[in-house]
């Protein structure tokens, strides 16, 4: 299943990047630009990888019979429902009205943006094969259970891939634009 989806391995185009190197991740907080929008938004990036990160580990757990099958379906209606959800709305405003409001204030990173546009799209369906896989496994969990903990190898696969996406995808998110929003003292 791994290999069915395409994560883009390539950093952000150097050419994408030369704000970071004024505005090196280590020195944000302290900026006097860094707003609470802008803390507020990263916050949501880390609870995104905490979220991924729980998931696999869950399906994990099931599958070296650590957990009960209904207190995994349950976790993982909880927790998957939340990532899905949580995921989609973010990207949806990120598409329509944070990136705008980025390449408003410097056109130069379009071509950065559109990479990230891209990410996002992949992710997509990403996201919609895993709703389909954990939404199975929920419905079978009350049917079959031999069947349900046949099927959580797929969501365990997919949940791998959604967390190694939102590594690459997040990082190269946040030195692109946090840079960005210090150096126009946008957010504020």
């Amino acid at each position: 299943m791994l290999d069915t989806y395409t994560i883009r391995q390539d950093e952000m185009p150097q050419e994408m990047r030369f704000l970071l190197d004024q505005y090196p991740r280590d020195g944000w907080d302290a900026h006097p630009g860094f707003k609470e929008k802008t803390r507020h938004w990263l916050g949501a990036h880390q609870m995104f990888r905490r979220v991924s990160e729980r998931v696999r580990l869950d399906a994990e757990a099931l599958l070296n019979k650590d957990m009960a099958l209904d207190d995994y379906a349950g976790r993982l209606s909880y927790y998957g429902g939340n990532l899905v959800g949580n995921l989609h709305g973010h990207h949806g405003w990120e598409d329509h009205s944070y990136f705008p409001e980025l390449s408003a204030a410097d056109p130069r990173f379009d071509a950065g943006l559109e990479v990230l546009e891209k990410d996002h799209a992949d992710l997509d369906r990403v996201l919609d094969d895993f709703t389909r896989q954990a939404n199975r496994v929920i419905k079978l969990a009350h049917l079959d259970e031999t069947q349900a903990r046949e099927e959580v190898a797929g969501v365990h696969q997919t949940s791998a891939v959604i967390e190694a996406f939102l590594k690459r995808h997040l990082g190269d998110e946040e030195e692109l634009a946090v840079p960005i929003i210090l150096h126009h003292r946008l957010r504020g």
